[in-house]
């Protein structure tokens, strides 16, 4: 089920999309590894990042599919020459209809509400998948997934670079972020720079609501995100360059988390580039 009536009609023609993303992905993989063997050909492999978000609830009976297609993604990368990075962001808006999502925020429904502007819906609704901030889509429509992957790997991205740094007796971990010339800009707009948390492995064993009886696995579960700087456009040779502070919750487990940057402008939403690292390095 979802929010609003335009997208259960879409529901009726959902796949369990994670295989398609496979079978589709598959299709292209020998002339993509082509150039990607080419781009590589000094023994490293240039790889084009697509930051792929998704909206969803544990409240919401349509979401768990749509949670495996983002989980065969990042697990799988089906994509040559791409890395999908992962944000699956839980809303609190489902919470009032018998199950309390527990990786839920108020947050992350206001992060959905601010894309509705932009893509001209009446109201948030689950499973929405956010390509690159540019393209969004019901997130278990596996053909429509692969389509919008593939259209976000021909955009030029902006380089961004990750360092941890040291962490402190009080568990704050510190990282240098950089990033290279931007690319895409638009002018009069604003690019900001953002640190992301995400951990794996996160499931719970749902008893009430429409998942009732349920056990749902998660991936790239969003626990913090913070913005950390503007990236200047007219600066050389780095558009961004500063540390960042990220207090780290004893209860998330380290082994299992990312840090996630990506530059993001403010007005028209665009995606311009994004880095992720294991958070225990």
């Amino acid at each position: 089920m979802t929010k609003i009536s335009g997208v259960i009609l879409v529901a009726g023609m959902m796949l369990a999309a994670h295989p398609a993303v496979a079978q589709d992905a598959t299709k292209s993989t020998s002339a993509a590894t082509t150039s990607v063997a080419a781009a590589g050909a000094d023994g490293t492999t240039a790889k084009t990042p697509v930051l792929v978000e998704l909206f969803t609830s544990e409240g919401c009976n349509t979401c768990p599919p749509a949670d495996k297609v983002l989980g065969y993604m990042e697990e799988k990368q089906p994509f040559p020459g791409t890395t999908v990075i992962a944000l699956e962001e839980h809303v609190d808006y489902w919470n009032h209809d018998g199950w309390t999502d527990p990786f839920s925020s108020a947050k992350w429904t206001e992060r959905q509400q601010n894309y509705e502007s932009i893509f001209k819906k009446p109201e948030p609704y689950t499973p929405q998948m956010v390509i690159d901030g540019t393209k969004e889509l019901v997130g278990s429509n596996g053909p429509r997934v692969v389509e919008a992957v593939k259209a976000a790997v021909q955009v030029p991205k902006t380089d961004v670079k990750i360092v941890a740094g040291t962490v402190d007796p009080k568990g704050v971990r510190h990282y240098t972020v950089t990033t290279g010339k931007l690319v895409g800009a638009k002018s009069g707009d604003s690019a900001e720079v953002w640190l992301a948390v995400t951990e794996d492995g996160l499931q719970s064993n749902v008893s009430a609501g429409e998942n009732s009886g349920q056990t749902l696995h998660h991936a790239a579960t969003m626990r913090s995100l913070q913005k950390i700087g503007v990236a200047d456009a007219g600066k050389t040779p780095d558009s961004f360059s500063g540390d960042a502070a990220v207090k780290f919750d004893p209860k998330w487990n380290a082994a299992n988390s990312h840090v996630v940057v990506f530059i993001q402008e403010k007005k028209s939403r665009d995606v311009l580039g994004a880095s992720e690292i294991a958070l225990a390095n």
